[in-house]
């Protein structure tokens, strides 16, 4: 009997490392495809394709982005707000995003903490952001950012 506790025993402490490294794993995944995203959104800001841009956040009315002109709520209306702010290549320029911290908030959240550097004819502008994640539909999404 003595023994099938030890083999109990020795079969929990296995399982551990195996889950924390599943974990970490899938951690390493969606860090990776959150870079992916904002990597997917430098390229089409840079072709000025504001609305491929827009790929990265959650088509729907509950996006919350919160800037320098208060809270827009609404996939649609953070696209008008980029198109009116940035209605050419002049205004837009070259994005280039630092990307400071990621984290995790829970099983299907991410926040992350960055800048943005935008390199302009016009004029060069830089900020910082903080993004929330959610996986959504099998996919990462933005469903929430603040940019100043």
């Amino acid at each position: 009997m003595k023994g099938i506790y030890i083999c109990l025993i020795l079969l929990i402490f296995s399982c551990k490392p195996h889950n924390d490294e599943q974990q970490a794993a899938s951690e390493i995944e969606a860090i990776t495809a959150i870079k992916q995203v904002l990597a997917d959104q430098e390229t089409a800001w840079d072709s000025h394709d504001l609305e491929g841009f827009m790929q990265g956040y959650w088509k729907n009315d509950s996006l919350k982005f919160y800037g320098s002109s208060g809270l827009t709520t609404g996939w649609d209306n953070t696209l008008a707000n980029y198109k009116k702010r940035y209605p050419t290549q002049a205004e837009s320029g070259t994005l280039k995003f630092v990307i400071n911290d990621i984290s995790k908030i829970e099983n299907n959240s991410y926040i992350v903490f960055g800048e943005f550097h935008l390199e302009r004819s016009i004029g060069n502008a830089n900020g910082i952001f903080t993004i929330i994640f959610k996986y959504i539909d099998g996919q990462w999404k933005i469903i929430a950012d603040m940019t100043c």
